[in-house]
């Protein structure tokens, strides 16, 4: 039996495909983060692969479907990049926002309040560059979420209160 998806294949006789989990434990065990992570990440707005990790920057490809909008959020550690390829974006970085669309970028700074939505009828695709000491999924400090990713008492919180302290 042959399967491939995106980021990994497997080939093995059709009586041993259940020992896939043996070699996820090992993946577990040396600590590989493609045991519990896998190349395209799929979210209520779209999708986002990763397409390299290295010290200090990231580089991912983000869609957003038409109509999505990811939270407001911000980060501690990190400052972003973004590059429209395809389709129209509504970007808001502070308080500016402003419609881009194909060939056109932002630089999102540490800790300030961005937020992308693609009111279009196509997918819309960016590359995100992030880059800083820390690029972990627990760096987003979301404010604001349309899919309900926010607990009540962080909408209340203002971002400058929670920067500040």
């Amino acid at each position: 039996m042959i399967i491939e998806t995106g980021d990994a294949v497997l080939v093995a006789p059709k009586d041993r495909v259940q020992d896939v989990k043996k070699v996820v434990e090992r993946l577990r065990a040396s600590k590989r983060q493609e045991a519990d992570s896998h190349a395209k990440v799929h979210r209520p707005w779209g999708t986002y692969e990763g397409i390299h990790l290295g010290g200090k920057h990231q580089v991912k490809h983000i869609v957003v479907s038409p109509g999505g909008k990811l939270s407001s959020q911000y980060h501690h550690h990190r400052a972003e990049h973004w590059i429209i390829v395809s389709g129209s974006a509504e970007v808001t970085v502070g308080d500016s926002a402003r419609m881009m669309s194909e060939n056109e970028s932002v630089f999102i700074p540490v800790g300030e309040v961005h937020r992308l939505h693609n009111p279009g009828s196509e997918p819309m695709h960016l590359i995100e560059v992030q880059y800083g000491d820390y690029l972990g999924k627990d760096d987003i400090v979301r404010l604001d979420d349309v899919y309900g990713r926010v607990p009540a008492q962080k909408k209340e919180t203002s971002h400058y209160a929670v920067a500040a302290e």
